[in-house]
């Protein structure tokens, strides 16, 4: 069974900036993409971002500007990085896979807390 392991979540003031990484239990070259979700209070889980096995990204408009999404495939490990942090960025972020299907992620991983306060 693959595992995505997330660390990285804090509580952070508004403006501030935060990395968010994730471990993979094997070689992330063996997915076709590594993505970040994330689930604020109450609300869907949405994309943030996401890698190709090829390095080619994507964010969501949200996000465009204050995040970068890189992965380290020697490390096996994907993470995002966010600044200029603000409250609706609150939320629980999600690391996940995909097999073969770029844009169908079915490995997750368990979430970490990113709490911004205003």
């Amino acid at each position: 069974q693959v595992q995505l392991v997330e660390s990285g979540g804090d509580l952070v003031q508004a403006g501030g900036s935060l990395r968010l990484s994730c471990a993979a239990s094997e070689n992330i070259r063996n997915f076709a993409s590594m993505a970040w979700y994330r689930q604020p209070p109450g609300k869907q889980r949405e994309l943030v971002a996401s890698i190709s096995r090829g390095g080619s990204t994507d964010y969501a408009d949200s996000v465009k500007g204050r995040c970068t999404i890189s992965r380290d495939d020697a490390k096996n490990t994907v993470s995002l990085r966010m600044n200029s942090l603000k409250p609706e960025d609150t939320a629980v972020y999600y690391c996940a896979a995909s097999q073969l299907i770029v844009a169908v992620h079915t490995y997750w991983g368990q979430g970490t807390q990113v709490t911004v306060s205003s």
